[in-house]
């Protein structure tokens, strides 16, 4: 395989969720095999991917073959503010503008496409675009290569959200809990799983009308690349291997090498355990900070709370869990920000927490409050950290159980739900305080769910033993020893050696 004359295309939806991914990927396949690696977005993620490598030294001698190239995007061509270029600080009512708007990058991406291949003289290896962009299989063949459709979820996850896109199975039973094409009849879904989008789509709603076209393209692509790891969810592979009726190379996690190495996490220093700021953005607190707040405390013994990039809950929510929090007596680390109904730009205002929570979390240093990000990568591989309550979001999955840490869950949206459900019935990791902004919880129950998963014994007990051993079957995913490779380092390898073989046997163009 001559991988320095190859060039692979990329590209990435505009959410950050699927952006770092990609950037992973990228850096995988260039370091593995020389690919030349051009990432295609809009200017303004463009820039943030920009940011992002730069931020990152460990990867800075790969980046020169790891290109970025900017479409034209103007956000009010699409009924969206100003400036805005993914999901990022977007209200909900404004994403399925942002979703259709990404089908006018088509003829651009068509025309940059056909540019590289004039300048190569040769068609780029391959295509790997998001399965959101089901429409990029169209640019391959007119182009002749074959487009790959990358999943930044998991197997089980990307599963359900196609079957009940494609299926609508909920509007057929009119049901709470039903039976989901693909999956076996003993595997229910219930409808408090759905984000409200789905559970209110009828097949002509503006969700269905962008989802099921573009999800039924990605089914014509030359195969599917999943962020997971094929010993994690053989059930969701299964799945996914038999709806799709394509090849599956499960190439996860892409997370950084650092989170996969056995070295201390608590080594003095605190400049040898900073990982980098792989997402391109300022944390609210240094990481140095976090580490030193961390220090202070026991191995295992800090929840740390986090509801990903583009989430966060209502006021009385974020009431109860402040005050179950304060009465659980356990340490924590928070990533708040501003309620659901308010700007997530605004500053955070000290009524949406319990007065004097703030101060009495810092005073007698139970608490560590971080405003809008926190060095989440540092906290999670710290060994004071012992659990991890989350939104479920696929990369914040990967990042806890890659530390084998169990995880309290609330799914918000996505396929956040079928996350959740995967981590609780399949794998036995995850236990959920509750689900999306309509649940009404209380300090009490807040309390409960985390003594339940952070004290010794009885069920929490029987969660960090299944989150070690997936731990240990992630890190084994990605080792080669000569000849012996983990499953995902030998999927990468398999994916190159079809899209070479393919090549060889002149199908692209078919």
């Amino acid at each position: 395989m001559e991988g320095s004359k190859e060039h692979i295309v990329m590209l990435p939806f505009m959410a950050q969720g699927h952006l770092i991914p990609f950037l992973g990927l990228a850096k995988r396949l260039q370091q593995r095999f020389g690919f030349t690696i051009t990432i295609v977005s809009t200017p303004l993620n463009v820039q943030y991917l920009r940011t992002a490598m730069a931020k990152d030294s460990i990867a800075s001698s790969q980046n020169s073959q790891i290109h970025l190239m900017e479409l034209p995007f103007n956000s009010s061509d699409h009924g969206l503010p100003p400036n805005t270029e993914n999901t990022e600080a977007l209200p909900l009512s404004q994403f399925v503008n942002l979703f259709q708007s990404s089908t006018a990058l088509e003829a651009p991406f068509r025309s940059l496409v056909s540019e590289i291949t004039v300048k190569d003289g040769q068609p780029p290896l391959c295509i790997i675009s998001d399965v959101f962009t089901g429409w990029a299989n169209d640019v391959a063949k007119s182009c002749g290569t074959v487009n790959v459709a990358f999943t930044t979820g998991g197997a089980y996850g990307t599963a359900a959200y196609v079957s009940l896109w494609q299926h609508l199975p909920h509007r057929l039973t009119g049901e709470q809990e039903f039976c989901l094409p693909g999956f076996p009849d003993s595997c229910r879904f219930h409808i408090s799983q759905l984000h409200q989008f789905l559970r209110n789509a009828d097949g002509t709603d503006p969700w269905s009308r962008f989802f099921q076209p573009q999800l039924s393209r990605s089914l014509g692509s030359f195969g599917w690349l999943c962020n997971t790891v094929a010993e994690m969810e053989p059930l969701g592979l299964d799945v996914l291997r038999k709806y799709t009726r394509l090849p599956i190379w499960c190439i996860g996690p892409l997370i950084p090498p650092r989170m996969l190495s056995t070295e201390s996490s608590s080594v003095s220093g605190s400049g040898s355990r900073i990982i980098g700021k792989h997402t391109g953005r300022e944390p609210g607190v240094s990481p140095e900070k976090c580490l030193e707040w961390l220090d202070m405390h026991s191995e295992k013994s800090v929840l740390y709370v986090s509801f990903g990039s583009q989430n966060s809950i209502t006021t009385s929510q974020m009431m109860a869990l402040a005050m179950g929090l304060e009465d659980s007596g356990k340490p924590f680390i928070w990533a708040i920000r501003p309620p659901v109904a308010n700007n997530q730009r605004d500053e955070f205002q000290a009524e949406w927490l319990p007065q004097g929570f703030e101060e009495r979390m810092t005073q007698t240093k139970q608490g560590l409050v971080v405003h809008k990000w926190a060095p989440q990568l540092e906290i999670l591989r710290h060994k004071s950290t012992g659990a991890f309550l989350s939104h479920c979001g696929w990369n914040s999955i990967m990042e806890s159980l890659s530390q084998g840490l169990p995880i309290i869950g609330w799914p918000l949206g996505a396929e956040q739900g079928y996350n959740s459900k995967l981590l609780m019935e399949e794998i036995g990791v995850s236990i959920e305080l509750t689900r999306g902004l309509q649940s009404i919880i209380t300090k009490e129950e807040v309390k409960r769910v985390i003594e339940t998963v952070m004290d010794k014994g009885g069920k929490g007990e029987e969660m960090k033993k299944k989150a070690a051993e997936i731990g240990e079957s992630i890190r084994a995913s990605v080792k080669e020893d000569g000849s012996i490779k983990g499953s995902s380092i030998k999927a990468i390898d398999d994916f190159v050696s079809a899209l070479f073989s393919t090549r060889e046997g002149g199908n692209f163009s078919k």
